[in-house]
């Protein structure tokens, strides 16, 4: 289930990325003011009161024994958060309710979502008859948590038994062959993900097949429309797209 980093993940690599794709859309004042903006933010979340913010989000760890709650995150892993992409777990109600939208066969599709952390989204997958259920998560140490959560997580409701966590950048993974549910959370700072979904088009040019994305909280969404996805619906908690293969 654990696969190791592809690379070792350090503060110096994610603000080094993170400055040279700015740079050159924002200018040096713009990425400066940035930059200390999301450190100033990173103070703010750090305080005693904001850290018992973020226990609210525990219930669904209560209910099935294992650690998803954005609380017992690190300084670090909430730093790379910062120039990268900061973990927020999805809850259930709204993972469900994007699930349901969409009316496909799942016992023939792969799950996968970009950014998937401590593994809840692949926890609550595994209700629907995926044929395999893939997490890709940047950081080892939320890697870590993960695999000791799908390790541990037993559920009467399962119905795919076949769950995976890779701990490896997104902009680096390489795209099954199979029909995908692709699922995002705002995984990824506008360069990352444009990559990716650059790197998703490539994959259907090659092997034209149906593919959906589940876009939560659709910051960026104008990076996932193209000639090869189209959206098929839209509110302002989360749009869908499919694949527009014959």
């Amino acid at each position: 289930m654990a696969e190791p980093a592809r690379s070792k993940v350090t503060l110096r690599r994610t603000l080094v990325t993170w400055w040279s794709d700015n740079l050159p859309r924002a200018g040096f004042w713009r990425t400066l003011r940035s930059f200390f903006g999301g450190i100033w933010d990173f103070l703010r979340e750090s305080t005693p009161e904001q850290r018992r913010r973020r226990y609210g989000d525990v219930e669904y760890d209560w209910d099935h024994r294992v650690d998803t709650t954005s609380a017992t995150v690190s300084w670090r892993e909430r730093l790379h958060g910062v120039f990268h992409s900061a973990y927020q777990p999805t809850a259930p109600a709204a993972f469900h309710e994007m699930l349901q939208s969409v009316r496909i066969d799942f016992r023939a599709f792969t799950f996968i979502d970009l950014g998937s952390g401590k593994g809840r989204t692949l926890m609550m997958a595994s209700h629907y008859p995926f044929r395999k259920i893939i997490g890709v998560e940047l950081l080892p140490e939320l890697h870590r948590v993960a695999c000791e959560n799908l390790e541990k997580y037993r559920s009467p409701n399962q119905s795919c038994g076949v769950l995976e966590s890779v701990c490896t950048d997104a902009r680096d993974f390489q795209f099954p062959d199979d029909p995908l549910v692709l699922y995002l959370f705002n995984p990824l700072p506008e360069a990352g993900l444009s990559l990716v979904m650059h790197n998703l088009e490539q994959s259907l040019n090659r092997h034209p097949r149906k593919v959906i994305v589940l876009y939560h909280n659709p910051l960026l969404e104008h990076l996932v429309g193209s000639s090869k996805l189209r959206k098929i619906y839209g509110s302002l908690e989360y749009s869908v797209f499919e694949s527009t293969y014959a």
